[in-house]
């Protein structure tokens, strides 16, 4: 399935499955603090920076967790998480491109076996929740922060409705989006 037409992705280190694991509920705790903390500061300028910081986590922490939840329900196996830069650069602009190049993604490398064994569909759903999650989850939080009152967070939920719609929008015109692999293992029944 390596196609040389698309770019590769930079990995920059492994995590076993547990360590992975670990850090993402870790990274998705502390978006929740950091939620909480954006609610009951007084600071206005703290509680913006804790909602966007809440939202980044969870941008960065959803995403890998999302493909092995899903997977494991579906019978899907992996072998360990990779960090590295995203393996979607064409989804970001030109002066983003780089940045999202470099930033520590956590990606999800399945067994081989598990996933010949597995069906189109369920291959499908698993490949499909990354970036569903990844659009989601943090808006989820937006919203949640325009619930509390966060001062700021009117604007800040636009924003990210925007980010969403933007992520599922790029990723479904994507060659080497999680979209485009959901419909590559479909086309594959």
């Amino acid at each position: 399935m390596n196609n040389p037409d698309l770019p590769k992705r930079r990995v920059l280190g492994r995590l076993s499955i547990l360590a992975g694991n670990s850090v993402q509920i870790a990274g998705i705790a502390a978006a929740c603090l950091a939620l909480a903390a954006a609610r009951s500061t007084s600071s206005k300028a703290a509680a913006i920076v804790a909602m966007i910081a809440a939202w980044i986590l969870l941008y960065f922490f959803c995403h890998g967790i999302a493909h092995w939840a899903v997977g494991r329900l579906l019978g899907i196996r992996f072998a360990f998480y990779t960090i590295g830069g995203t393996g979607n650069p064409g989804a970001y602009p030109a002066g983003l491109r780089w940045v999202f190049e470099h930033l520590p993604f956590f990606g999800v490398q399945t067994q081989k076996t598990s996933m010949q064994k597995a069906s189109p569909m369920a291959k499908a759903i698993m490949w499909s929740a990354g970036v569903t999650s990844s659009a989601v989850v943090p808006t989820l939080g937006a919203l949640c922060a325009w619930r509390a009152g966060i001062p700021g967070s009117k604007l800040f939920l636009i924003f990210a409705a925007i980010w969403a719609i933007a992520t599922l929008a790029s990723n479904w015109t994507s060659r080497t989006g999680d979209f485009s692999k959901a419909r590559r293992a479909l086309a594959a029944k």
